[in-house]
């Protein structure tokens, strides 16, 4: 089993690589499934501007330990967690809009960004927790390398709302220790309504599986902290809305029933749900209990209730 970071063990010509191959997605831009392919790495200087609002540095909300994830990302030390600002999802009920919609943040240079990195392992966190990170992916290359270089030496996890491309995913491979998808949606039609992404269920599940394929279940050292693989989120919305019994069944059919999933029953109205007809209150105890169920009756072995 390895007990290192996947990035400790890549070569200097592997670094260089990921790294042209990640600024090509970016110019034109195809990182996520949005396929915007606006020139965000402009060789005169000049960028453009997609759905995410970011040129060629990232943006910068917040850092710092974070103990409000899972517990086997938490631990005694906290989560190290970089809140990326803007979206490349236009969910309207985002608890974060003011950093995802508004695009609350500050840009930093990759060096900084790196050296984030490095302050957070000092901190004693037990791992480095890139929150929204789709759309700098070519900034997150370049600054693991640097801060790899000056002695990071524990996990990278993806924490992403699930709207990657697989070009990216697989770009990734051997960089990524712990992907921390969500899967909003398993129904078309709420996808196209609540995030304007008729297309997320399809892009979700074979973003999700790739995942898997790279790192596989979740896996902990002796102390509960997680180490390596895969582990998912799953909002559970008023109604049915989220599509769970679909996201339910997929996860157990095509990804595994050993899968991390953290059922979420912590809805509540935001930004422009509030007042909504159908997402302007917070679910009822048998709406998260019935999700719970379907996770059951598919035959996930690994449920947290939070």
């Amino acid at each position: 089993m390895r007990t290192s970071p996947a990035y400790l063990l890549l070569t200097g010509e592997q670094w260089d690589e990921k790294l042209k191959r990640a600024r090509k997605l970016a110019s034109p831009c195809v990182l996520c499934a949005r396929n915007c392919r606006v020139s965000r790495y402009n060789e005169a200087g000049a960028s453009s501007l997609g759905t995410c609002q970011t040129a060629h540095k990232a943006l910068v909300s917040s850092v710092g330990p974070h103990f409000g994830e899972e517990p086997p990302l938490v631990a005694s030390g906290g989560s190290g967690t970089i809140f990326f600002s803007h979206c490349n999802l236009g969910c309207i009920f985002c608890q974060n809009y003011t950093i995802a919609h508004l695009g609350e943040g500050r840009r930093v240079s990759d060096e900084e960004l790196s050296r984030m990195m490095l302050r957070l392992q000092a901190l004693g966190c037990h791992n480095i927790n890139l929150v929204t990170p789709t759309h700098v992916v070519p900034n997150i290359i370049a600054a693991v390398r640097m801060a790899a270089e000056g002695g990071l030496k524990i996990p990278l996890i993806y924490n992403t709302g699930g709207y990657d491309s697989l070009e990216t995913i697989g770009l990734l491979e051997g960089i990524v220790d712990i992907y921390m998808p969500d899967m909003k949606f398993g129904e078309t039609l709420p996808a196209r309504e609540f995030a304007q992404a008729p297309d997320y269920p399809e892009v979700n599940f074979m973003a999700v599986k790739e995942m898997h394929r790279q790192v596989g279940d979740l896996r902990l050292d002796k102390e509960g902290v997680a180490t390596r693989g895969l582990l998912v989120r799953h909002l559970v919305l008023p109604a049915g809305l989220a599509g769970t019994n679909r996201v339910m069944q997929f996860i157990a059919r095509d990804v595994a029933k050993d899968t991390y999933i953290n059922i979420m029953g912590q809805y509540r109205p935001h930004y422009k749900a509030v007042g909504h007809p159908q997402l302007g209150r917070r679910i009822t105890v048998k709406e998260y209990q019935a999700a719970l169920e379907m996770a059951q009756a598919a035959g996930l072995t690994r449920i947290q209730a939070l």
